[in-house]
């Protein structure tokens, strides 16, 4: 996939602090940018603007943990091993092993969320971050309404106790693949045939079904605590955000994102742009046009 979608990048398998591994590929040059992928992808979503990108700054192409060629780990009864506190704690042992103290985040869907988590725990190490096409967990959990239930089924289709989910993704995942990323608005016609053989061949990995469902779990779960700690206190992240969101897309239609992030974050600017859930891969020139200025704001 790395010759395919990403020539030039140079694949690294990193240990995380609890002995697992993230795989990520770094190319480009100049100041680091971490890219976090979403759900049920890999960081092969980023191949159509990472030849921009990597012109500006050193890109670290991470796959989460439970995804891609990332450790998949069992989940425990409370699912802290996919708790976006651990898989946050994941991105910043990548970092660092890279030679990174400080970076930029550039983050959609998933791992939108992850860097929300890495934001708030290590805000030291995030200088700034772009978050795609999604509003705080806890704001959309405390929202949800039955036009959300029904878009998003696969949030309430993941959280089921194991072995079920599990199961019946392991019988057909590429059909899986298909009905989630299919039925949103573009439906699987901006997706290049490449990035969608890697996801395919990543979601039927052994322990990929199980760790995009623990994901889910502790994000209905954990997850959760850990942001109403954060509300409780009063803790706001501090640096730069800008949240971008497609306006024909369920986070549009059912949430106010701009609106959301500032109740959390204290410098945020946002606004939609014209396309759906899938940014950079249905839009990658807006989202260069928007991302791009912000984060060489940042230098």
């Amino acid at each position: 996939m790395s010759d395919a979608l990403f020539p030039g990048f140079t694949p690294h398998r990193i240990a995380t602090p609890d002995a697992h591994h993230i795989h990520a590929l770094v190319g480009g040059g100049g100041p680091p940018l971490l890219l976090l992928h979403g759900h049920p992808q890999t960081s092969a979503i980023w191949h159509k603007v990472a030849p921009v990108l990597a012109q500006h700054f050193t890109l670290v192409l991470a796959d989460l943990r439970g995804y891609g060629d990332s450790a998949k780990p069992k989940g425990d009864p409370e699912h802290l091993l996919y708790s976006k506190r651990t898989m946050a704690a994941d991105m910043r042992a990548v970092m660092r092993h890279l030679g990174h103290r400080q970076f930029a985040v550039l983050a959609h869907d998933r791992g939108a969320r992850v860097a929300h988590r890495l934001a708030a725990d290590h805000p030291d190490a995030v200088q700034r971050m772009v978050l795609l096409d999604i509003a705080p967990t806890l704001a959309m959990y405390e929202q949800t309404s039955n036009a959300f239930a029904r878009a998003y089924w696969h949030w309430f289709f993941l959280i089921q106790p194991a072995p079920l989910p599990e199961r019946l993704i392991e019988a057909d995942p590429a059909a899986y693949l298909r009905d989630v990323m299919g039925r949103r608005s573009a439906g699987l016609a901006p997706f290049d045939p490449r990035a969608l053989a890697e996801y395919v061949r990543c979601l039927a990995l052994p322990g990929t079904a199980h760790g995009i469902c623990e994901d889910y779990r502790a994000a209905a779960g954990i997850d959760l605590e850990h942001d109403r700690a954060d509300r409780d206190a009063g803790r706001q992240l501090p640096m730069p955000l800008l949240a971008l969101w497609g306006d024909q897309g369920v986070v549009h239609q059912c949430f106010d994102p701009l609106k959301e992030w500032q109740r959390v974050a204290g410098d945020v600017r946002g606004h939609a742009l014209p396309c759906g859930h899938y940014i950079a891969e249905e839009a990658p020139d807006a989202l260069l046009n928007a991302a791009l200025p912000f984060l060489l704001a940042g230098l």
